[in-house]
């Protein structure tokens, strides 16, 4: 549609939505597609400088890699995100994972990234937003779900006039021929999101990774993210099971599995593994 571009890299990406107020950049990705993303912006007639709002929908490292190049570059624009996203911003442990690990993931296209300043420091201010917030672009609405499971500062943004949803990593993630729901702290949380955001109606699905789903796909994307999460539920019950309760192992076990039937998925394994050590401890600490 016009006035919306999907920028960045296929596995790793933001969204451009242009109102009659302004311009929006929906999430943040990783540091590495910041010169990628300059180079869509010119070849298709963005100007960075008619950047006013930048929303950060959660702050995992891979989702908030380019605010500080544009924050410092352009320092009219607002940011905005949860409560819970500006307290982890605030933390230098956390401020030092997410420069780390941007560092990391971009392995050797680092090089490419010496003349911008993409790490967080503590003079990038981030505005709160909550649930019911709408962020008006003109033209164009942002209303504000909060939707924690994936992480507690996670939000989602919903344009209802052109029923365009931007949920990160809320919802599954579209990958290969399957969505895959990284419900990492808390899959209660993540199940009741997702229940919450499936009355909307979607015409146009805009995930951080993978891209964008369109028309009738798109109304069904929240719904299996809610059978894949049950799955995915199950299938880590069993892991612990299989492996006597040992996280650990069954974590290994688990990211092995997915690799098998997503390989050549973005993250690392050792993240993925982290990640999925993260869900097991919650299943473990639920059964009580």
């Amino acid at each position: 549609m016009d006035n919306l571009w999907y920028l960045g890299a296929e596995e790793s990406g933001v969204y451009a939505l242009r109102g009659d107020h302004g311009t929006a950049l929906i999430s943040g990705g990783m540091s590495y597609i910041l010169p990628g993303v300059l180079s869509q912006m010119r070849e298709f007639g963005i100007d960075p400088g008619e950047i006013t709002t930048q929303v950060i929908l959660h702050s995992h490292f891979d989702h908030v890699g380019i605010i500080p190049y544009f924050s410092r570059k352009y320092p009219s624009i607002k940011v905005f995100g949860s409560e819970a996203a500006i307290g982890t911003l605030q933390r230098p442990k956390a401020v030092e994972f997410i420069n780390s690990y941007n560092l990391l993931m971009a392995g050797n296209r680092a090089e490419s990234l010496v003349d911008f300043d993409l790490e967080w420091r503590s003079d990038i201010v981030v505005l709160p937003v909550r649930e019911g917030d709408v962020i008006d672009l003109g033209g164009f609405e942002l209303k504000i779900f909060e939707t924690p499971g994936h992480s507690n500062c996670a939000i989602a943004a919903y344009e209802p006039n052109y029923k365009i949803l931007f949920p990160s990593d809320a919802v599954g993630i579209p990958f290969s021929d399957r969505l895959f729901p990284a419900m990492n702290t808390n899959i209660d949380q993540y199940l009741a999101s997702l229940e919450k955001l499936a009355p909307l109606e979607v015409q146009l699905f805009c995930a951080d990774h993978y891209g964008y789903i369109t028309a009738e796909e798109a109304r069904t994307v929240v719904p299996e993210s809610i059978v894949e999460a049950s799955n995915m539920r199950a299938a880590l019950i069993e892991a612990l099971r299989r492996n006597g309760n040992d996280i650990d192992a069954a974590a290994r076990e688990s990211a092995s599995a997915a690799y098998e039937q997503m390989p050549g998925y973005f993250l690392a394994p050792e993240i993925l593994e982290g990640v999925l050590k993260q869900t097991l401890k919650y299943i473990v600490k639920s059964k009580g």
